[in-house]
């Protein structure tokens, strides 16, 4: 077995590790190895921002998770899919930077989080972002990570449903990632110049030049081996050979909601009765491990379109596709340079509640799966989630073996307030859509169907065909209590020199989608990370 000396260790190159190992590696006196699941980022769909719908079912980059049969949702098996390259799902995801609202890590600080209030994050998210386009003074200008204003924005649906959205009441808003995220706007995204700014492109491959940063692609993480409570390397395996990698000072699971707590599991670190009953031996009995795991769940409506405007009716002609092309080509603009989404909407199902619970997605296309293509008619769709889901599912191991995917429970809709959260949003969305000005391009009601107009009927809808929007989180939560894994400062409770660093440590969700706070986590982890080194140099 080959043996690799390292001071820190990251495991996972996605959002939160790319940014961990970049900011790690500034210091040259430091050794830092990756290990990367995944394969190079290599794929020009990758950096093409439409180019995910090709990528979201691509095993290739793609891990192509699978949920159980989940009661929620009419026993059905969910489609999750989660990055498996370079960037990990920042290289594959929809591009939307939304940042959440202050109320949201407020919250996590209330929980006994001390140095997660919104006034304590605001200085990482600005130094990671580089704000292309208006706002304020809490946006950053001068971060790796470019964030541009959609450049797609002269589709007239986009101005239509920005109007009704104002007739209903939501207030325009310019700026969602400002100090108001309430209203309608445009979507932000991670791209410049018509292409797609991953975590990978923005942080990781700058940092790859440098000495002192060895980034291993093709390595499946193991286990993490401990010396004592110490965790002192990383097992991985690379084309049938077995490696390991010495960590003399930490290892950083970056791995996300799923791959964390699953490698936590496989070294022997979680609920110790699960991990006996899988045949794993227990290292730290750490019962969270897994648990608390939150997503935001999506129905949506599709649309027939009056009029041949859509990204469908470009994709059914090969006239319209190769100028689509040629205009991607020549000028990086047009229908190629889409995200999950040109309009996004954040509001309230209730007047009294305090902030936003609900987010719409407006999108110029439609399908019944991304990876299936899109519809064979003018089509365009309006998803709604609830940001802030009461109902928690699990993670468990189905075996041993690290090449064994894990079994994913989302529970979803479990709670009454989650069930009919959703369908209040289902009903705002008909409102919009009932305006005239939407109506002028509406044929017809796709999904759910105008025959579809009871809450009951509404939630079986939503039962029977929503599904994720690939933002799950909290499986690692951090927190004081006795089921967080984590503490304030992401050390591993019970062991040392082990931390997790990705959107598995959200204690709850962020009211949005969670790319940025992913980025903004590795930041503070890199920091906690560099305190404790210099701490450890000054003694």
């Amino acid at each position: 077995m080959d043996t690799i000396e390292a001071d820190y260790i990251v495991v996972g190159a996605g959002s939160a590790g790319c940014v961990v190992a970049a900011r790690l590696s500034e210091d040259p006196s430091c050794r830092v190895v990756v290990l990367e699941a995944g394969g190079e980022d290599t794929s020009p769909w990758i950096h093409i921002p439409l180019g995910y719908g090709k990528t979201i079912a691509d095993p290739r980059v793609n891990w192509c998770y699978e949920t159980e049969a989940d009661p929620g949702v009419n026993g059905r098996k969910i489609f999750w899919p989660r990055g498996k390259v370079l960037g990990g799902s920042s290289s594959i995801n929809g591009l939307l930077y939304v940042r959440g609202q202050a109320e949201d890590f407020d919250h996590w600080r209330q929980l006994g989080n001390v140095g997660w209030s919104f006034d304590d994050v605001l200085a990482y998210f600005k130094r990671s972002e580089g704000r292309l386009g208006a706002g304020d003074e809490l946006r950053g200008r001068g971060g790796p990570l470019a964030v541009s204003d959609l450049g797609e924005r002269d589709n007239e649906l986009n101005e239509a449903y920005i109007k009704a959205a104002e007739e209903v009441g939501i207030p325009r808003n310019p700026d969602y990632n400002g100090r108001v995220q309430e209203g309608v706007g445009y979507f932000q995204v991670t791209a410049r110049n018509g292409r797609r700014c991953s975590a990978a492109v923005a942080f990781l491959r700058p940092a790859m030049k440098r000495a002192n940063l060895r980034v291993i692609t093709r390595a499946l993480a193991e286990r993490v081996l401990f010396a004592g409570k110490r965790a002192v390397g990383v097992s991985f395996t690379r084309d049938g050979d077995r490696t390991t990698v010495r960590a003399t000072r930490e290892v950083i699971l970056c791995g996300g909601a799923v791959n964390s707590p699953q490698l936590l599991m496989l070294s022997g670190v979680g609920p110790a009765e699960h991990l006996q009953a899988t045949g794993v031996e227990v290292t730290y009995d750490l019962p969270g491990v897994g648990g608390n795991l939150q997503d935001h769940f999506q129905t949506r409506f599709v649309y027939k379109c009056r009029f041949p405007i859509t990204v469908n009716d470009i994709m059914m002609s090969k006239v319209k596709m190769a100028r689509m092309g040629l205009q991607y080509l020549l000028f990086r603009s047009g229908p190629l340079t889409v995200s999950a989404g040109t309009v996004g909407i954040f509001t309230r199902t209730r007047p009294e509640l305090a902030s936003p619970d609900i987010q719409f997605h407006f999108i110029g296309f439609s399908s019944d799966r991304p990876a299936e293509g899109l519809h064979k008619f003018s089509g365009f769709s309006q998803n709604v989630c609830q940001l802030r889901p009461e109902s928690r599912g699990e993670i468990l191991l189905k075996s041993p073996d690290p090449t064994v995917a894990p079994a994913i429970h989302p529970n979803y809709l479990a709670t009454e307030l989650d069930r009919w959260t959703l369908v209040e949003g289902l009903k705002l969305g008909r409102r919009i859509a009932e305006r005239p000005v939407m109506q002028h391009y509406i044929e017809s009601e796709y999904l759910p169907g105008a025959d579809v107009t009871t809450d009951d009927e509404l939630l079986e809808y939503a039962k029977q065909f929503g599904g994720t929007i690939y933002h799950p989180c909290g499986t690692c939560k951090m927190g004081p209590d006795p089921m967080a894994v984590v503490d304030d400062q992401l050390r591993v409770h019970g062991l040392t020199g082990l931390r997790v660093a990705d959107a598995s440590i959200m204690p709850t969700m962020v009211s949005g989608n969670t790319n940025a706070a992913c980025i903004m986590i590795g930041e503070r982890c890199a920091d906690f990370v560099r305190g404790q080194a210099m701490a450890r140099a000054a003694a």
